[in-house]
């Protein structure tokens, strides 16, 4: 993975400076501090910061085609870039390089704007056209790899993160009331949507063409669910054997990299399977890293080490403690750049620092499975709820959701009635698009009752539309999604919201690459990915039994406690990691009724409540956990891009820096 950056005039006749580029690339050291590259021609500049993990000698950016007519910038891996650069060698095409960076820009050559529906990958990558004068930037299918933009005094300005952008002049942070709503409700701003007005994210699976002053953005790829009609389903064995050929294939290629890779291990189901892949198809060393906790409540090390045990692997845990957590929170929150409801990336963050430490730079892991195949226990809950609403007054129905969510103890305590009444909420409302998850919406919303009277007014007539229709606060909904199973509605609006929006950005790429580690997804292979699509739902939510196939093709790796296993949610403690005996200056003075009146979000009474509930050591229910990270995290956010933004020194002379400086073509 890599970081990039770029400015395009639109109306303006101003020159792209180095020294632009240099201060831009300079906050995006973390993502690539082994090289950097700068390209300047007149009206664009070009610019990369490189974490070098295929062709270590000669794959330095920006590079070119054979006429030096076409310029790529490229954060992320093409994993079927060997296979396709054969292909465009046979057609005529000679590389210099032997990067999947060039196999972009020479696909480009071929195949032009179609080019991203070629790549198996994760990628973000900018190519200027000197004829056409054109802009081209690319988003892989689920935005695994960051891309934002903004356009200020008449200039398109580009990067793998917000930071890089507010480092140019003239552009500054101000947080949008109406995008506060949407990650208090759905845990992420919802895309192309950032949580500062006027910089957005080119969705996943999108194309930015800026040509001519005019800039369209455009999809190559939709999320869709299309079953086979049953005369055409195949026996449960057929599609076993094709998920396992796709599955050991795609984490093979994921292992394409002139360094170490090693894998992460949580001890569940997902990265144990990929763990034993590697360890029963390669021959690479296989180092696996895994978080445990001082907590017991969130703690899996039993499983983890069984694991690690059962595979030989020389095995590297991270403690996160309360302490630890809290201490790393600020950090986390500069890296991922929006509001967060989870202290989940805060461990995450502390496991890559300790995979950079141990000498690695790219690391396995198993996002995907749960959104791809159904392994969350929203998909049991929309489930069992829509067996119940065919029953409305059964008591009997409603007890089936007392066996979801072992991981909530809360829930567990609850009498049979509130159980029953806090599910029935909408419970005949089964034809609502987003059935499935405004329960969970819904209730996540009661956070934003700490919100200040000038955040509700900012966004007049939010509330009423999440009760009525989503689809009017921008929730997409694809052509024929009625038609779909309701298994299949609900793993849409998982993949798009939660895994697109928050999984693959705060808690993976952002608290990765902020220590210069590359995450690898096996599951999020193009064709594993089509093949779940098209897979029979039962074969994936079996009853109650979650992700079916994955359970089938792993029992024949791993041992029985770790596929038998429940399915455990990772998570990790919010108001104990900020409220202890070592409570960290910064969550008092920002948490304080000064701070929390100055920056105009919360009402500090309510805050002032919420945290003295806290100190009194009574029950903090999981709504309100929700909001404390929330408002703490969101207060982070103005300290550090609105109020006390800082940028970095900007790339110095001792900096590897690639510079290509050309003369502009121009039309007449």
């Amino acid at each position: 993975m890599c970081g990039i950056a770029g400015v395009l005039n639109m109306q303006t006749t101003r020159p792209v400076l180095e020294m632009d580029l240099r201060q831009m690339l300079a906050m995006l050291r973390h993502r690539g501090p082994d090289q950097f590259g700068v390209y300047l021609n007149g009206d664009v500049g070009l610019g990369s910061a490189r974490l070098s993990i295929i062709d270590l000698s000669t794959g330095q950016q920006p590079i070119t085609n054979e006429d030096e007519t076409k310029w790529v910038v490229f954060n992320g891996e093409i994993f079927n870039y060997l296979e396709l650069r054969e292909d465009l060698i046979a057609s005529g095409h000679r590389m210099a390089t032997q990067s999947d960076t060039e196999v972009i820009v020479h696909a480009f050559e071929a195949y032009g704007r179609a080019c991203a529906q070629h790549f198996n990958g994760q990628f973000a990558f900018a190519i200027w056209d000197e004829g056409a004068r054109s802009l081209f930037i690319a988003r892989d299918r689920l935005g695994i790899c960051p891309l934002f933009y903004t356009v200020v005094n008449g200039r398109l300005i580009f990067a793998s993160e917000i930071k890089a952008i507010l480092a140019h002049e003239g552009v500054s942070a101000e947080i949008n009331p109406v995008v506060m709503h949407e990650v208090f409700s759905f845990w992420s701003p919802l895309s192309p949507h950032t949580i500062f007005k006027d910089i957005f994210q080119l969705p996943p699976g999108h194309v930015l063409i800026a040509q001519d002053g005019d800039i369209k953005i455009e999809p190559y790829w939709q999320l869709d669910f299309g079953q086979a009609s049953p005369a055409a389903e195949r026996p449960l064995e057929d599609y076993l054997a094709e998920f396992r050929a796709l599955l050991i294939d795609a984490t093979r290629i994921r292992l394409r990299a002139d360094v170490p890779v090693g894998a992460y291990l949580s001890g569940g189901l997902d990265s144990s399977t990929t763990s034993a892949i590697i360890r029963n198809y390669t021959d690479n060393r296989l180092d696996t890293f895994s978080i445990t906790f001082s907590d017991p409540a969130f703690d899996e090390s039993v499983y983890q080490q069984t694991m690690a045990d059962f595979l030989g692997t020389n095995h590297h845990i991270v403690h996160a403690t309360h302490e630890s957590i809290g201490a790393i929170f600020p950090e986390v929150i500069w890296h991922t750049e929006v509001p967060i409801l989870r202290t989940s990336p805060a461990p995450m963050y502390l496991l890559s620092r300790l995979v950079r430490e141990t000498g690695f730079k790219v690391v396995m892991t198993g996002e995907g499975a749960d959104e791809f195949l159904a392994g969350y226990d929203i998909f049991k809950e929309d489930r069992i709820r829509r067996f119940w609403a065919r029953q409305p007054d059964s008591q009997i129905r409603p007890l089936l959701l007392k066996k979801l969510y072992p991981d909530i103890a809360d829930l567990q305590k609850v009498n049979d009635s509130f159980l029953t009444a806090f599910f029935r909420q909408g419970l005949e409302q089964t034809e609502r698009l987003d059935y499935s998850h405004a329960l969970r919406w819904r209730n996540t919303a009661r956070s934003r009752r700490f919100f200040s009277e000038a955040l509700y007014q900012a966004a007049s007539g939010w509330e009423t539309q999440l009760e009525t229709s989503v689809e009017t606060l921008g929730v997409h909904f694809p052509p024929g999604f009625r038609n779909w199973h309701p298994l299949e509605r609900a793993q849409y609006l998982e993949i798009q919201i939660f895994l697109s929006q928050y999984l693959l950005s705060s808690q993976a790429d952002r608290v990765v690459l902020g220590n210069s580690v590359e995450g690898r997804y096996p599951f999020l292979d193009t064709r594993v990915i089509d093949f779940c699509n098209r897979l029979p739902t039962r074969y994936k939510l079996f009853g109650l039994t979650e992700k079916f196939m994955l359970k089938r093709f792993a029992r024949d790796y791993i041992p029985d406690e770790i596929w038998q296993r429940v399915k455990r949610p990772y998570r990790a403690p919010i108001h104990r990691s900020f409220f202890h005996e070592q409570t960290p200056d910064y969550v008092r003075e920002l948490l304080s009724p000064a701070h929390i009146r100055g920056s105009g979000y919360f009402r500090a009474e309510a805050v002032e409540q919420l945290i003295a509930k806290i100190n009194r050591g009574m029950r903090v229910g999981e709504t309100d956990d929700m909001a404390l990270v929330g408002i703490l995290s969101t207060q982070l956010i103005h300290h550090q891009f609105i109020s006390h933004f800082e940028k970095a020194n900007p790339l110095a002379s001792d900096d590897d820096v690639k510079v290509i400086r050309r003369i502009p073509i121009r039309s007449h």
